[in-house]
């Protein structure tokens, strides 16, 4: 039997462990935090099979200085940190190109395609089945000239088989009814689910990963050593040794790999949501903002809005100007929303310049294999990343192209 550890209780560790371990591995999951409370913990629940257009389109360079610009815009950087962001964002803009778009999709789609169905067999029999949810993923638009479906990000998205739909303002207000009337049209993209609770979900998750022989400790990683094709793992209450190590822990990988000479573009991206409990009123389905960039979606502790991408220091603080715009925007998008502050959240995405994650062997590294980076996406992409990572580290035949993913493609 393998016996396999796991950096990094996110989702998409929590997913790596779990399909290990019903791979028939002896798995541990160690972090700092409790499992299911990293990035994807705080994000808007969006599941959606059709979430493949890169962060980095065609002519997005365009739109950089009105967002930075705008006080409510989607994308904000801190001054300090903007001589560490400019060699990522100039190979960022690289991938914009049209063969690169496709060829992204295409990766995307690998991870994406059966993001619904996958969680959905993780549920089956933890008695959370109804943590997903069928949904609409449903871009609203202001300006209903803007609602065009042969707009390249859903002609691309139907090239590749999605099934969408254009409606208009009296549609928009019969299917989500606490919607402002500022909304004039609306594209839906059908066959999505969603998440009541992604937070809960990695719990459940967790508890099923335990149920089955897994183990998971809390302690904060600070270094990895190699030791004869076997690994140490210098942490916070003492070392760990490991036969096999996936290597998990989002935004924080860059760092830990750092060391071993290996050299990731990461950036940490952090996003923000606001969280209104109790609200008196319901979305049916998750709704995006287009104007603002920011998802909203009912879930089970009260409505949430989600969104931004500020680029800072890792270890910054807390905006509480990016929080308090989340919930501003949130009471745009529904306006009766009850006076009551919401509760508010910040994590850290790790974010990779062709919005792909790093996924499999770390090249010159025996028996260290990676798992992060995977952006806006890792809710969605979190159950395929661990059925990926279970078939590498068992030595099981791979029937879909990983070369994507793979750790060395920036240098």
């Amino acid at each position: 039997m393998k016996n396999v550890t796991v950096i990094g209780a996110g989702i998409v560790g929590i997913c790596s462990a779990l399909s290990l371990t019903q791979a028939g591995a002896r798995v541990r999951l160690i972090d700092r935090d409790l499992p299911g409370q990293g990035a994807s913990f705080g994000n808007a629940g969006v599941i959606s099979p059709w979430s493949i257009i890169p962060q980095s389109m065609p002519g997005v360079w365009k739109n950089i200085p009105r967002w930075l610009l705008d006080p409510n815009g989607p994308v904000s950087i801190k001054l300090s940190h903007l001589p560490r962001l400019l060699p990522w964002t100039m190979k960022f803009l690289s991938n914009a190109r049209m063969d690169r778009v496709h060829a992204t999709i295409t990766a995307m789609e690998t991870l994406n395609h059966s993001n619904v169905e996958l969680y959905r067999a993780h549920l089956a029999g933890t008695g959370h089945e109804n943590l997903i949810q069928d949904s609409y993923y449903v871009h609203a638009f202001r300006n209903a000239d803007n609602a065009r479906l042969n707009a390249l990000e859903y002609s691309l998205r139907q090239e590749r088989g999605a099934q969408l739909e254009r409606i208009g303002a009296k549609h928009l207000q019969e299917l989500e009814p606490a919607l402002t009337k500022e909304f004039k049209a609306a594209i839906l993209i059908k066959d999505q689910g969603r998440a009541t609770s992604p937070g809960k979900i990695g719990e459940v998750l967790a508890d099923k990963f335990r149920a089955l022989g897994g183990i998971i400790e809390r302690t904060d990683v600070h270094t990895l050593q190699s030791n004869e094709g076997a690994w140490q793992i210098i942490t916070s209450t003492g070392t760990l040794n490991a036969d096999n190590l996936v290597l998990s822990a989002g935004a924080w990988s860059a760092d830990l790999l750092r060391p071993l000479g290996i050299k990731i573009p990461m950036q940490a991206e952090r996003g923000y949501h606001a969280m209104f409990e109790n609200p008196g009123l319901t979305l049916n389905h998750s709704i995006m903002d287009v104007d603002h960039k920011c998802v909203a979606s009912s879930m089970d502790g009260g409505l949430r809005v989600a969104g931004q991408a500020e680029f800072a220091n890792i270890n910054a603080p807390e905006s509480s100007a990016k929080a308090h715009r989340m919930s501003k925007l949130a009471r745009k998008m529904v306006p009766d929303l009850p006076d009551t502050p919401p509760t508010t959240w910040m994590g850290v995405r790790p974010s990779l310049p062709d919005s792909l994650p790093c996924i499999g062997a770390v090249p010159g590294m025996e028996n260290l294999y990676a798992a992060f980076g995977h952006s806006h996406y890792g809710l969605m992409m979190a159950p395929k990343t661990g059925r990926l990572i279970s078939d590498i580290v068992m030595n099981k035949p791979i029937n879909d192209d990983i070369s994507p993913f793979r750790v060395d493609r920036f240098n």
